[in-house]
């Protein structure tokens, strides 16, 4: 079976290789295709991904192209995991929300609007070739904001494209291992958007264990959530949301960590990053130990802000592992397989919310199967969740619309009607300065 990775130079393609070599059943990828614009990253990931196979001798063959039609075509499985305009792209987008004093940050406010309003005619032109050139292909979207970008390719290619994250992963996991339970063993009740999610119970063997979590102060200090949001916010809530909804919960104290912040997340990440491909093209280096080193790194330093806002500490070693490409291979597997799995998944929302019309992709379990991710019935979400769900998807069809029609005052709505923009002069600002900073916003007219 052949996979082609969108976004083959990037920084965690060696991820889902390493666990692609982990996969010896029937049916398993033998054969993968890293497509990217940037030759010398190419190179670089391809030297990580021949270190990582020596000693594998079914190991899948990994070749390299930037030819977009030329990488879809005979694909079995795409993962989009592009990043439009780069991580130069990404420190632009925080830098020029936090001057204007609202949360720059990849996904979420501002920051995911701009890089949104980038990435949707891209990921848009991927799924029309995918439809053309690969139509019995399934996608798989890891590229952010997952799922708005998700939900702007599922309009050309339906069911067959569906968005992943780690975060509803991770949660669910440290839940299970601070209430002793085995996470394999466990149902997560997660309901939400893309990083706009809440996990509402812990089912153990028909058992719900989070209401045993929310009632002992001690257990619920005890990890990562806990620390951030601090016990007696989670037990007004009821439930434990995804660690992003902090940038909502403490929005001031969040903005001014970044702003007071030596530099941010995305510039940060661009000049590692950029110490990584420089090492990696030597030849008289090992690219494979580069990479471990500055993966360390990486998820040691994830959201350091809002811990330090937040008095948190220091990440758990548990949680330093990542874990989206586990996510990616398990949704593959039962696909290809017809291995039935229950998953987090983000699809689109039939009737599983009844506040969102059936299109809105969302994020909430799923049942898996050879014909694809089927989303569970779902209790409603309580108000306040409900309220900041449909803001937020307002938001992300405003972002679609404007990306469609090219559409300056649109893009000017979208921003506006963010929770996390204060002000419809500071939503007029933010347009004028992207796209005099973004080339790939000159559509918005």
């Amino acid at each position: 079976m052949r996979l082609t990775i969108l976004g083959g130079g990037g920084f965690r393609v060696p991820l889902v290789y390493g666990a692609l070599l982990t996969d010896h059943a029937e049916g398993r990828v033998t054969e993968v295709v890293l497509h990217d614009l940037d030759e010398r990253r190419l190179r670089a990931v391809s030297r990580v991904l021949a270190e990582q196979a020596a000693g594998t001798p079914d190991a899948p063959t990994v070749t390299a192209t930037t030819d977009l039609d030329e990488a879809l075509r005979g694909a079995g499985f795409v993962f989009s995991a592009i990043r439009v305009g780069g991580l130069e792209g990404r420190a632009e987008d925080e830098r020029v929300a936090l001057a204007e004093g609202v949360l720059g940050q990849e996904t979420v406010g501002a920051g995911g609007i701009a890089y949104g309003l980038r990435t949707v005619p891209v990921a848009v032109d991927i799924a029309r070739r995918v439809a053309r050139l690969a139509p019995d292909a399934w996608v798989i979207n890891f590229t952010n904001p997952a799922g708005l970008v998700t939900e702007a390719m599922s309009r050309h290619l339906g069911d067959r494209v569906i968005g992943i994250c780690d975060s509803p992963v991770g949660l669910g996991r440290r839940i299970a291992r601070v209430l002793g339970a085995d996470p394999n063993e466990a149902f997560v009740d997660y309901v939400g958007l893309n990083h706009l999610g809440w996990v509402r119970g812990l089912r153990v063997a028909g058992r719900d264990e989070l209401p045993r979590l929310l009632g002992d102060p001690a257990l619920l200090g005890s990890f990562e959530e806990g620390k951030l949001f601090g016990a007696d916010w989670l037990r007004s809530l009821g439930a434990i949301p995804n660690e992003y909804l902090h940038y909502y919960y403490f929005n001031r104290e969040t903005v001014r960590a970044y702003q007071e912040a030596g530099q941010t997340r995305g510039a940060f990440l661009c000049d590692q990053q950029a110490r990584f491909y420089e090492e990696a093209a030597d030849p008289g280096r090992s690219a494979l130990r580069a990479w471990d080193r500055t993966r360390a790194e990486r998820e040691a330093t994830y959201m350091a802000e809002n811990r330090e806002s937040a008095g948190a500490g220091e990440r758990e070693a548990e949680d330093l592992s990542g874990g989206y490409e586990k996510v990616a291979l398990a949704l593959m597997r039962a696909i290809a397989r017809d291995e039935r799995a229950t998953l987090i998944l983000n699809v689109r929302n039939r009737s599983t919310l009844p506040v969102l019309d059936a299109e809105a992709v969302v994020e909430v379990p799923c049942l898996v199967d050879a014909s694809g991710a089927h989303p569970l019935a779902a209790d409603p979400l309580p108000a306040h969740a409900t309220g900041l769900v449909c803001a937020v998807k307002a938001v992300e069809r405003e972002v679609l619309a404007a990306a469609e029609s090219g559409s300056r005052t649109t893009a000017v709505k979208a921003f506006a009607l963010h929770p996390l923009v204060d002000s419809v002069t500071v939503a007029r600002r933010l347009v004028e300065r992207y796209t005099e900073v973004h080339p790939g916003l000159a559509y918005l007219g």
